[in-house]
């Protein structure tokens, strides 16, 4: 794999899963090359990093079944995971593993599934919804005290959605899922955001030492309709935090937005 110039480096970041190598100690000695080549022609391998992760997780592995009917789901992704790529260059592939692991395992410790995983993104569903925000308090308990490589700040975002979609081979198909997306991006790193149809079917489940914090109604890009949305606040979690990423203004008198 010649990596003398841009194109060629390119090149072999796209054809290194087909290479055959003669040991593991030899494929990590062309990962390590063909990373430092990409640091030095300015190259971001978002894609090559999040294959070898999902190569390290193993393939073939027997997953429970998803569950059906009226679910809950969750979704991450990291808060400037761009700048973090470019500050850390090959060590990044360290801080999205740590962040998949935290995720991942606060996930299954309270019986949720992971979906999805891709990049620096998480999708999760649960059967009940307090299920869900119980694992995303773990989330950012732990990964606020998480120490980063260079020392720098790695904080996610999290949406948390109710409803009813259909799964499919491919998935869960259907408008709880986008409406979930746009939840996790309209909300800041460290923050927990969850919608009003989650409240409700919470019917005053929280998990002990959980609250929820009114953020009024918000237009989110993409749906026809303004969506109640909520802060959850626990002990360990951040309170404060810049407005919604949001088009519109917040509506607190339980109007929708304009």
């Amino acid at each position: 794999m010649p990596i003398h110039d841009e194109s060629h480096v390119k090149n072999a970041l796209a054809r290194f899963g087909r290479v055959a190598f003669e040991d593991d100690a030899a494929r990590e000695r062309a990962r390590r090359r063909l990373l430092n080549a990409a640091k030095k022609y300015g190259i971001v391998p978002v894609g090559f990093i999040d294959g070898q992760l999902r190569s390290e997780r193993g393939k073939g592995a027997t997953r429970p079944p998803l569950p059906t009917g009226f679910v809950t789901f969750l979704l991450t992704d990291i808060e400037g995971s761009t700048g973090l790529l470019t500050q850390l260059g090959e060590r990044y592939a360290v801080v999205l593993k740590s962040v998949r692991e935290i995720v991942l395992r606060a996930v299954g410790s309270v019986g949720g599934h992971e979906v999805d995983t891709r990049a620096d993104e998480v999708f999760a569903v649960f059967e009940k919804p307090g299920l869900a925000i119980e694992a995303a308090v773990d989330m950012q308990r732990i990964l606020g005290e998480h120490t980063w490589p260079e020392e720098v700040e790695c904080r996610i975002r999290i949406g948390i959605h109710s409803g009813r979609s259909t799964l499919s081979e491919n998935g869960y198909i259907g408008l709880p899922v986008h409406t979930a997306a746009r939840v996790c991006s309209a909300a800041n790193g460290g923050q927990v955001v969850v919608s009003g149809e989650t409240k409700e079917a919470l019917e005053g489940s929280l998990p002990p030492g959980v609250r929820l914090r009114s953020l009024g109604r918000h237009r989110l890009r993409g749906l026809t309709r303004a969506e109640m949305l909520f802060q959850v606040e626990a002990e360990g979690l951040g309170t404060e935090f810049p407005p919604l990423r949001t088009r519109t203004p917040p509506s607190t008198d339980g109007s929708p937005a304009p």
